[in-house]
């Protein structure tokens, strides 16, 4: 699972001076369990009905075809998510600086392409070194 990924180098981007950061749309109770569950130590954050991921334009409306597969997996976004829209925001990593500049962004409208962890690092270290 992604998150899992991310918490295996959580300690790589901090060592690096930076912070690690997932955002959601999943009503708080359900992140916490996420976060319980998966022993997750970096910040999660809500974004209520994907608002802020609507006004930059990443965020998608799940098919039929794979809503009747997530409901088979007992994934019920209605529930996770409290509205239903059935919205989800694309996966993607944002690298902000210190200075509020956004230094590198990696989204793909594919839901299934996601950034590797280890990209992260390198464009952690690529931006400390200068």
């Amino acid at each position: 699972m992604e998150l899992e990924a991310l918490q295996k180098i959580a300690p790589d981007i901090e060592k690096l001076g930076a912070s690690l950061v997932s955002i959601s749309p999943q009503q708080r109770e359900y992140m916490l369990e996420t976060a319980q569950k998966h022993r997750l130590n970096f910040e999660l954050l809500r974004d209520e009905k994907n608002r802020i991921a609507k006004q930059y334009g990443l965020v998608y409306t799940v098919p039929e075809d794979l809503k009747a597969i997530y409901l088979s997996f007992r994934i019920d976004l209605e529930k996770y998510n409290g509205d239903t829209s059935w919205e989800l925001p694309m996966p993607g990593r944002v690298v902000i600086d210190q200075d509020a500049v956004v230094r590198n962004v990696a989204v793909d409208p594919d839901y299934t392409i996601r950034p590797e962890p280890e990209e992260t690092i390198a464009v952690l270290r690529a931006l400390k070194e200068g």
